[in-house]
This record gives structure tokens, sequence and C-alpha cells, in this order.
């Protein structure tokens, strides 16, 4: 990636809807690239992300717009979500401390988000019943906002208003089941979306992230952690031509920083890795995954692992202080 790039944003980053940069966070560059050419010409599209639980979909908007203080109103959908929701809602408040409730309109994200320029990020997208998303299709194609419930109130989309989808399916549902209550979405609003497709990242950028979160005495098993994340993968989505059997869990980015964390939280227990493993991911797994899992681990790690993860110096203090209450 070039050191630097001249982009569109904002220069005020006091805007508390503006997202917290993660620091040490590494792009990738195609996810980067796509991310970008949105945000600086949509040219009437909105942006549909997909792909597997916790593979960054959400983190590279937040984070991309973290750098541009490009403030971001953020929405998880799910089943009971009502296109209201997105518009917003009368409440009673008190207009300073003190002083009586009156009721006053609230404008929610999406409102909120075409009112000032900021990002609509929708979570989960596909969670939500196609029917309640309709009501964006208006919006999706540059229309203004009609809020009937705030006196017929019109809010035109500014400039810099964006909307961004993320999903674990691209809106045509989930044969694999693994995905519970994911709705097949409807093809009008589909077709208002470019589409990108991010999956998990590469071992390098894996191997790079790892070794900033974690300490340096898991620096020889970062390597293998990866290597097992990534079978694990394999058998979720079921890749490869004979491939016969699935797993039902899958190892995200932010699992394996789990699984590295407890290692180091729990050093110098017997069988540390499988140990912090069934805390950052078997436990919810059923027993024949989970035999599968620790077979691969068995197979990737070898003696390492049914070996704890000590500090050689804390293993030379403990055999001292043993030699000298012998004496």
């Amino acid at each position: 990636m070039p050191a630097a790039m001249l982009l569109t944003g904002y220069a005020d980053a006091s805007n508390p809807a503006v997202p917290k940069a993660a620091e040490g966070y590494i792009f990738r560059k195609d996810v980067l690239r796509a991310v970008l050419a949105f945000l600086m010409k949509p040219s009437g599209d909105a942006l549909f992300i997909s792909g597997p639980t916790g593979s960054g979909k959400t983190s590279v908007v937040t984070e991309v717009a973290a750098r541009l203080n490009w403030p971001v109103q953020q929405i998880t959908m799910n089943g009971r979500f009502e296109f209201s929701q997105l518009k917003g809602q009368f409440v009673v408040a008190s207009p300073a401390p003190g002083e009586a409730p009156v009721m006053t309109f609230m404008h929610g994200p999406l409102a909120a988000a075409m009112k000032h320029g900021h990002i609509l990020l929708l979570n989960e997208i596909d969670l939500a019943d196609p029917a309640e998303l309709a009501g964006l299709n208006d919006v999706l194609e540059g229309r203004p906002l009609v809020i009937a419930e705030n006196g017929g109130e019109i809010v035109r989309p500014h400039p810099m208003f964006r909307v961004v989808a993320t999903a674990n399916s691209f809106g045509n549902g989930d044969a694999s089941g693994l995905y519970q209550g994911i709705q097949q979405q409807n093809l009008a609003a589909l077709d208002r979306y470019r589409l990108l497709e991010v999956d998990y990242a590469a071992p390098a950028a894996e191997q790079a992230i790892l070794g900033q979160v974690l300490s340096k005495d898991l620096t020889e098993v970062i390597p293998l952690m990866i290597q097992l994340a990534n079978e694990i993968r394999k058998l979720f989505k079921g890749d490869g031509e004979e491939m016969t059997s699935r797993l039902s869990v899958t190892m995200s980015t932010r699992t394996l920083i789990r699984w590295g964390k407890l290692a180091e939280a729990f050093r110098g227990a017997p069988n540390v890795m499988k140990f912090a493993l069934d805390q950052a991911l078997l436990l919810r797994a059923d027993p024949a995954d989970q035999k599968a899992i620790n077979n691969l681990g068995k197979a990737v790690f070898g003696t390492k692992w049914n070996r704890a993860s000590r500090k050689p110096r804390e293993k030379k203090a403990a055999a001292e202080n043993t030699d000298g209450q012998a004496d």
C-alpha cells in the first residue's frame, strides 16, 4: 500500500459518530481498494459486503471511516426490525436538566445519515424482513426520505451520504443452514447494491495481526495457530471436491486472537493450547466437531499440542526455588 493517499473526508474529528481507529489495524489491499472506490464515487449504488463470520466486513468500513473522520450511523438488523427504526420516532425527553419533559421527534440512523452526510452501516442485513427493507428502495435510488410521522418532513440526501450493508450471504438465503435466521432478500432491493466478498485474511496478514497483540512467548506457535484456523475454515466452508463432512463452527481472526490471549493467561497449564482453545471455540461445538478439531490440533502442532507454554526463565526460577528449599 502507498504510504499516503489523498481522499475525500471530513476535517472535524470531534463528531461522536466518528469511529475510533484501532491501533495497528492492517488493511487488505483488495478489500480497501473496493471500499474506497465506493466511498469516493458510489455512482448511485449502495455497497453490499458479504463474507463468513469474523472476516472483517464491518471493521474495514469503520476503520476507513475513522481515518477519514467520516461519521457512521450503525445498526445491527434482526428478525423484528421495522423500517420506522431507521426513520426515527417520537420520544419524551427534557430539553435540559430540571426542565419538564416534552414530546419531541428524534431522527433515526437513516434520517441522520441522509441529513448530515454520514455512512449508514446496516450490519447483518439478511436477518431483516425483506418487506421492511423495501422502505429503503426509494432512498437507494437517490430520492428524499419523507417522514410522515414528523409532519411530512422531507430529508434530502447529503452528497456525502453512503449506505453500506454487511451479511453472511449475498441476500440469497443460506443453503448451508449454518447461519440461523438468514432470510432471502427481495431481488429489486438487491439490484441497488454493488457487491464485495470478504474472506478471512491471508496467513501473512494474520501473522502480522497476532504478532501485534500477542506476546513474544507465543511467536513459535502463531504460525501453527493460523494453520489450524485455516484447516477449520476449510472444513466449515466445505472446500475441496472430496470433502464429505463439514464443521458447524469456524475460527475467525477475532477467535484466533481470543485463543492466543487465553493461552497467555493460562501459560504453564497442562496442554495449554487445547485448554485455551476449549474456551475460545470448542465448548460451543458439538462433540463430533470437538473431536475432529482436537485431532486436527494434534496433527498440526505435534508435540507442542500437549506441551505447556511457560517462559524458560520461569522454569529456571521454579527449579532454583525448589533446590533452595531442599538445601
